[in-house]
């Protein structure tokens, strides 16, 4: 590991995400280091940053998979001030723990409340994208740090997307969608529609498709989170009879738990394009210059 002489700072990221994380640090003109991980056969972890680092650290990590990625963030922050760090800012593209913002049975843990907590704890800033947030609408409310950013991917997925189909007509495959199918739709000028889903089940999903013409037209599925897949496959599964030109999947976060992707392809999707938020071989969209410009915008960086 090298000593950094960046002004700016240095921008740490671990294994699994350093390819996203080095890009950022690019987009950011930040120097670049990798957290350096040991797995002791108990299963506890050994991190190990730069001897010598400046006042400002970033750590670029998604959180996907999250808890044992979470005492790992722990160590880093802290080992980071111990060695210098005045400021330490956790850019984490996809933000764990964010859906639960209620008890729901009597007992149950308020999950938001106390990882939010705990990262401001440990962060000074924490920037992240599309969040997946219900009934707590501000980060900041979430995770009460003292600066707490929530991206749009829809800047990047309208770039991604700009030219690359002819006309194409874009579907929100339930309401939930519609923020972001909207934006996508508002910034390219394209048609949009928002499906509507019922759910009967964990497994059991149904899309009705708003009227529209289907046929030879090329249809982009527009999600922010593709998890088990079920709303997106029965998505593609209605569009299907309509014979369009081409099926395609974009999604902000590809979580796509056990066979969700092969299933959403099964039902007709022609392409798959994701956001790297979280590495995955659909990775088709960068955020790092979307993260890199609100860290410049918020003087971060």
């Amino acid at each position: 590991m090298t000593r950094s002489s960046n002004r700016k700072g240095l921008l740490l990221g671990f294994p699994e995400y350093s390819g996203p994380a080095r890009n950022l640090a690019t987009a950011a003109g930040l120097d670049f280091s990798e957290i350096d991980v040991h797995y002791f056969p108990d299963g506890e972890s050994r991190i190990r940053l730069p001897e010598h680092i400046p006042q400002r650290v970033l750590i670029c990590r998604s959180l996907h998979q999250p808890n044992g990625k979470l005492v790992e963030l722990a160590l880093a922050a802290s080992t980071a001030r111990e060695l210098g760090a005045k400021k330490v800012t956790l850019v984490a593209p996809y933000l764990c723990y964010m859906r639960q913002d209620k008890a729901f049975h009597p007992g149950e843990a308020i999950s938001q409340r106390i990882v939010g907590n705990l990262l401001a704890t440990w962060f000074d800033e924490v920037i992240t994208v599309d969040p997946h947030l219900h009934r707590v609408h501000r980060l900041e409310d979430a995770v009460p740090a003292a600066c707490a950013l929530a991206l749009a991917a829809t800047d990047a997925m309208s770039a991604y997307l700009d030219g690359r189909l002819q006309n194409p007509i874009l579907i929100g495959p339930d309401e939930e969608s519609e923020q972001w199918v909207a934006a996508i739709a508002r910034q390219n000028h394209l048609e949009f529609h928002v499906a509507h889903k019922d759910r009967f089940g964990d497994s059991d999903v149904r899309v009705s498709l708003p009227v529209a013409d289907y046929q030879e037209r090329h249809v982009v599925l527009v999600d922010d989170v593709a998890s088990t897949g079920h709303t997106l496959e029965a998505a593609c599964r209605e569009l299907k009879p309509y014979q369009p030109a081409s099926i395609t999947v974009m999604v902000t976060h590809p979580l796509f738990v056990g066979d969700a992707l092969e299933r959403i392809k099964l039902a007709g999707a022609d392409e798959v394009w994701s956001c790297d938020s979280i590495t995955h071989p659909t990775n088709r969209i960068r955020l790092a210059e979307s993260l890199a410009a609100a860290l410049i915008d918020l003087k971060i960086v």
